[in-house]
């Protein structure tokens, strides 16, 4: 089946371009000697994650506790949570994790740990965890300068096992271009050997020093303190990496396949994918360089400059050689809220559509009460 002859919308997902991807970032994690361990929210799928594996990750970050209990199922050993949990329900899910697999979860509350700590020593198993240190997003974590101080107050908790230290760069999606991003990335590197130092100091020895986002990790992976990276937007890329350069039209694995269903205006056309395709991200973190809700490939002098749910406004600026009837791919600003609203991939090599990949842990799907 020819691509031109899909329904529209559809979710398209370049096999050669995101195994590319793939390779790209285990090659630069093993060059600098660094373990790779993908966040999966971005694709959400155990096809994918294998495709990761198979190419050299050693471990996963997930997003949602569907998403590890997905990667223990599989098989896979080393499966960290991003954060940290505080209702039974979902700390009696870190219990089994724990008696499955290698699996490690992040804390900076003193309370929570409290809470994880007495369940586990009636389970009579012990749950690992790394200490959340904020590098500058200011969304979860301790101040590095009090983080030493932090691992104490949890280690009279006997049914917990201090691993190491983490953060998330989140805020470097607030840079508006290249030259933005050195700042994000000292922000990452120097807070983690801080905590490092700090750490070492009072006599804890750190197996793991984990860090990542897509954005800062060409240049992160070559810090000497870091020894894990949890990148999880590289295997798609989009709009927002295109706009720091860390991505090409060429290198974006995903994108929404639409119709040209309308032109009412001279400047105006209408496109069968709207916000249930595209999302209504335009960056996060007080990101100003993204003009509209995604961009036309091929086509500069298109902007999508509004969403319905069902359809989208293409504004023309300048010539252009489009016309009702015409198809068109769309890279979204922000593919991982595009991954998240579909429940499968259309796989195509060229031209040609070559089957599809499910997205299997979206949203409670994995398990069902």
């Amino acid at each position: 089946m020819k691509k031109a002859e899909l329904k529209t919308p559809t979710i398209l997902l370049n096999m050669k371009v995101i195994k590319n991807n793939i390779e790209v970032y285990q090659e630069l994690c093993d060059k600098n000697g660094k373990e790779l361990w993908p966040m999966i929210k971005t694709h959400k799928s155990r096809e994918i994650l294998k495709m990761q594996i198979e190419a050299g990750a050693t471990g996963v970050l997930c997003g949602t506790l569907d998403e590890c209990e997905m990667c223990c199922d599989i098989g896979l050993n080393k499966i960290m949570y991003a954060y940290p949990v505080a209702s039974r329900e979902s700390i009696d899910r870190v219990i089994e994790l724990s008696k499955k697999s290698d699996f490690i979860l992040r804390l900076d509350s003193v309370e929570s740990a409290k809470m994880i700590d007495e369940v586990a020593g009636a389970e009579r198993v012990t749950v690992s965890y790394t200490i959340i240190v904020d590098s500058g997003l200011h969304r979860f974590g301790v101040d590095v300068e009090k983080v030493a101080n932090f691992a104490n107050q949890l280690k009279e908790m006997k049914n917990l096992k201090l691993r190491g230290i983490s953060t998330h760069p989140g805020h470097v999606y607030g840079a508006n271009c290249e030259a933005d991003l050195d700042k994000y990335i000292i922000d990452e590197c120097e807070t983690l050997r801080r905590g490092k130092e700090l750490m070492n100091s009072v006599g804890y020895e750190l197996e793991y020093i984990t860090s990542g986002s897509t954005p800062t990790f060409s240049q992160a992976v070559k810090d000497e303190n870091i020894n894990v990276f949890h990148p999880g937007n590289y295997v798609f890329l989009d709009t927002i990496q295109m706009s720091v350069n860390r991505a090409t039209e060429e290198d974006c694995a995903l994108t929404v396949y639409a119709t040209i269903i309308s032109h009412p205006k001279e400047d105006l056309f209408i496109c069968d994918a709207g916000a249930k395709c595209l999302g209504l991200d335009q960056g996060a973190h007080g990101n100003t360089s993204i003009v509209g809700f995604g961009k036309v490939v091929g086509h500069p002098e298109i902007i999508v400059a509004g969403l319905s749910e069902e359809v989208g406004k293409l504004h023309v600026h300048g010539e252009t050689n489009l016309k009702i009837g015409d198809k068109i791919e769309i890279i979204p600003n922000h593919s991982c809220s595009t991954a998240n609203l579909c429940s499968y991939y259309t796989i195509i090599e060229d031209d040609e559509v070559v089957g599809s990949i499910p997205v299997d842990v979206r949203g409670n799907s994995f398990k069902r009460i």
